[in-house]
């Protein structure tokens, strides 16, 4: 099976800005000079976590995922992040989009959501996990919240997956969890982890200090990015997660478990 490169950007969000936000990023996804095969965004990548959905929600035919698609044709690869988006029904959703080159994509809506900032008030939960099948690759995107929770995140047999990622608004002032849960999810599930955050300040005043990871299944760094605004692309060796599976087993003794 083929070797596999990933993208990610962490920088500042501009507040309720989808516009400037598009273009900063559409500044550093222009500057990727080598082919890759998904480009990998924030959470709410576009307006900054935000409890205020009916000032900045898009549907699904809005300009960020015009955008999107625009970005992942002329790119050749898939791209990710989560929007605000509403529903036909008027319903909310903090939701990740997986963008294709063609245009075709798929979503999921983040399952837990942060009652700590009334994210449960305003948005509807997802009730189904994703796995794509990209380029000989299997993988699970999650948002932020989720990464507290392990039974969710957990390599399957059933629906398992070779890189697990989260995109994320997480806050400086619990940084010390970010990079532990991060660690722990690689290690137990036994796959590539990348964790995309941002940084600065957003309109509540909270702080992001960044530290996007992209660690390999035995919960090694691969990359370890500060607080600084970056885009990182690295190629993920098939191979090496092979090996070190076939070596250590540990997902064949597994518990079974049914969600609800």
């Amino acid at each position: 099976m083929p070797d596999f490169t990933l993208s990610f950007i962490q920088k500042s969000l501009q507040w309720h800005d989808p516009v400037a936000n598009l273009a900063e990023f559409s500044r550093y996804i222009e500057q990727i000079s080598i082919p890759t095969d998904l480009i990998v965004l924030p959470e709410m990548f576009t307006t900054g976590f935000t409890m205020e959905a009916p000032l900045v929600a898009e549907t699904m035919d809005g300009p960020s995922l015009a955008w999107m698609r625009k970005t992942a044709a002329a790119k050749d690869a898939v791209v990710t992040g989560s929007l605000v988006i509403r529903d036909e029904n008027g319903s909310f959703y903090n939701r990740l989009l997986w963008v294709r080159p063609d245009g075709s994509l798929n979503y999921y809506n983040k399952r837990h959501l942060f009652t700590m900032a009334g994210e449960h008030n305003t948005y509807q939960p997802g009730t189904e996990r994703i796995v794509e099948e990209w380029r000989g690759w299997r993988i699970c995107p999650l948002v932020c919240y989720d990464l507290r929770f392990p039974v969710w995140s957990r390599n399957l047999a059933s629906a398992p997956y070779d890189l697990l990622l989260y995109v994320a608004n997480w806050p400086g002032v619990r940084r010390t969890a970010w990079t532990t849960l991060l660690r722990a999810r690689a290690i137990e599930n036994i796959a590539y982890t990348v964790g995309v955050n941002c940084v600065g300040v957003d309109g509540n005043g909270n702080s992001y200090t960044g530290d996007s990871a992209l660690l390999d299944m035995r919960g090694e760094y691969l990359v370890e990015v500060g607080n600084q605004e970056t885009s990182i692309t690295r190629a993920l060796r098939r191979a090496d997660l092979e090996s070190f599976r076939a070596r250590f087993p540990a997902l064949q003794d597994a518990d079974e478990f049914n969600l609800s």
